[in-house]
């Protein structure tokens, strides 16, 4: 993650923010007082409230890794070539 000064956001605001939420990459802002702040995409902030969601569900977690066992071993659900030419049409 890049870091600037806060005099720096400042007086290009427009510039990072354009390219925080174009590139997707989160801007640490510092300021003299310690204080320091993160920028990032309003798209970006959602994606990890919902990981953060998702790992601190742990029924989900286990559900998530008994599906993964399951496909390991080769015993997951296998669709059948039409769903999966429906899948892959979407």
């Amino acid at each position: 993650m890049d870091s600037i000064s806060v005099n720096k956001f400042r007086d290009n605001l427009k510039n990072y923010v354009e390219q925080v939420v174009t590139k997707h990459l989160p801007l640490k802002v510092t300021r003299r007082s310690g204080d320091d702040f993160v920028i990032l995409s309003a798209d970006d902030w959602e994606r990890e409230q919902e990981t953060l969601y998702v790992l601190q569900n742990t029924d989900l977690m286990k559900q998530i890794a008994f599906s993964m066992n399951s496909h390991l071993k080769g015993q997951g659900y296998k669709p059948t070539d039409g769903e999966l030419d429906e899948i892959i049409g979407i």
